[in-house]
């Protein structure tokens, strides 16, 4: 297990170093096929001094499943003790989730894609700008595959490879907590 520690506006003692270490060292005994581990801590300028040391971790397996948690705190012992503790729990339900799939066979359900509502109005005088462009690998999945992820990472929507269509789809979560799938088509 590769275990990265990034931190920024935050010094990194060695205290902090091992007992990051030490809290993420027993990731892999209840994931064994974790092959990276990355830990972010970093320090907010907030009104409020309760949350302005944030821990992320984010775990990777060799299937290419992603697990991550953020927590914040005024401590960043704390915030790490609270991530670790909620990474756990996404790792136990991403572990039920396996097994109850094994057990059922694996049954696809139906995804109906629709495009995303346009709610909010355009400012006219405001030209939108592209702020942050994000590269990511795309390990080839399943819509089934894709629905966990998109819920062990708490996202409203997951983009990913489609192994049943050979193309790039994206999965959105609904209003009425159901899913979406978008599947582009060229003109």
């Amino acid at each position: 297990m590769e275990l990265s520690i990034n931190n920024r506006n935050i010094e990194l003692t060695p205290r902090l170093q091992s007992y990051v270490e030490k809290k993420t060292g027993r990731l892999d005994r209840y994931m064994p096929n974790l092959v990276g581990v990355r830990v972010d801590l970093s320090s907010e300028q907030t009104r409020s001094s309760v949350e302005r040391q944030v821990a992320q971790i984010t775990v990777r397996d060799n299937r290419g499943t992603i697990l991550r948690a953020e927590e914040r705190n005024s401590d960043i012992f704390a915030a790490v003790d609270a991530v670790v503790d909620k990474l756990y729990r996404q790792i136990q339900r991403y572990r039920g989730k396996r097994k109850r799939r094994w057990r059922a066979g694996n049954q696809a359900e139906d995804f109906v894609g629709e495009p995303l509502p346009f709610e909010e109005e355009i400012d006219e005088d405001v030209d939108p700008a592209i702020v942050r462009v994000k590269r990511f690998a795309m390990r080839p999945m399943s819509p089934d595959e894709a629905v966990d992820q998109i819920e062990l990472l708490g996202h409203d929507f997951f983009v990913f490879f489609n192994t049943e269509d050979n193309g790039v789809n994206v999965l959105y979560r609904r209003r009425d907590q159901n899913y979406g799938l978008l599947q582009p088509e060229l003109d």
